[in-house]
């Protein structure tokens, strides 16, 4: 079953009840890759409401609460204006919503570079509203210390390599990682330090294929990839993208339906209804008592 946090379905727009199950922890995540293999790759995707992760839980083993909310929710121009407080909302709404999946929430751009002790705080502010069941940060060895001074404080870590949207600025935009020897180098050594320092799983994204198998096999956590390789230990993808409701993806996304497309058709025959006034009908409106 869930946490406290949980929805009361008896007065929430959110029934009928998910059918409840035994949710998954951390360490059976971490456990599914053994002696350098996985079995069964991991099912990641995003989600920021309690009701698309409703929709999602029987279907993963993790829901990311993603900075990506920034782009997808809240129209931001990228991940960087994205806050604790935001992250922390939509991760306590996510967990209400869930049953199964292991909820991670990613720590947001300026929350846990400074130092330890800061992500330290910030991790821990973001679990204890939450309910989440650990976080996601980005970099490789520049975080490593970070990462296991986390893990020894009790805080699962999940790490992410490759393209990192909050250095969009450094990295002078969101071109695919690794196409050079140096490059490619680094991306490998960045998830052994973080393999090391104890981060529970990676995710590589945006890298080259050669390179994410490279990494898959050089680290003894569970790798999950994005614009990465099929032979990674899992995927992930924002749940927006692959369901089609927005005109522009990434070039990794594959569309699996067009969302966008049956909410316009939809809306366009209810304003047509409302416009002829056949809506609402006797079914959708109340009878004076004789």
């Amino acid at each position: 079953m869930s946490t406290t946090f949980q929805i009361d379905t008896a007065t929430s727009r959110a029934n009928p009840t998910p059918a409840p199950m035994k949710r998954l922890t951390v360490p059976q995540i971490r456990t599914r890759k053994t002696d350098g293999s996985s079995g069964k790759p991991l099912v990641m995707l995003t989600a920021y409401t309690a009701r698309q992760a409703q929709l999602l839980d029987a279907h993963c083993d993790l829901l990311l609460v993603g900075d990506s909310l920034g782009q997808v929710i809240y129209g931001l121009p990228s991940t960087i204006p994205v806050t604790l407080e935001m992250m922390s909302n939509h991760a306590a709404a996510v967990v209400r919503g869930s049953y199964h999946s292991v909820v991670i929430v990613d720590m947001p751009f300026g929350s846990y570079e400074a130092g330890k002790e800061q992500a330290f705080e910030s991790a821990a502010r973001l679990l204890k509203e939450s309910g989440a069941a650990g976080v996601k940060l980005e970099g490789g060895a520049a975080m490593a210390e970070t990462v296991a001074f986390l893990v020894a404080r009790g805080i699962p870590v999940m790490g992410h390599v490759g393209l990192t949207p909050q250095a969009v600025n450094v990295l002078g935009g969101y071109m695919a990682r690794g196409r050079d020897d140096k490059e490619a180098e680094k991306i490998t050594s960045d998830a052994k330090a973080l393999d090391d320092a104890g981060a529970f799983a990676i995710v590589v994204e945006g890298v080259v294929e050669p390179i994410a198998i490279e990494v898959t096999r050089a680290v003894s956590c569970p790798t999950i990839g994005i614009g990465a390789s099929a032979q990674c230990d899992g995927q992930v993808l924002v749940t927006e993208d692959m369901l089609g409701m927005f005109e522009r993806v990434p070039r990794f996304v594959k569309k699996y339906d067009d969302i966008a497309e049956r909410i316009g058709d939809t809306v366009a025959r209810y304003a047509t209804e409302v416009r002829e006034r056949s809506f609402p009908t006797s079914d959708q409106t109340y009878k004076a008592k004789s």
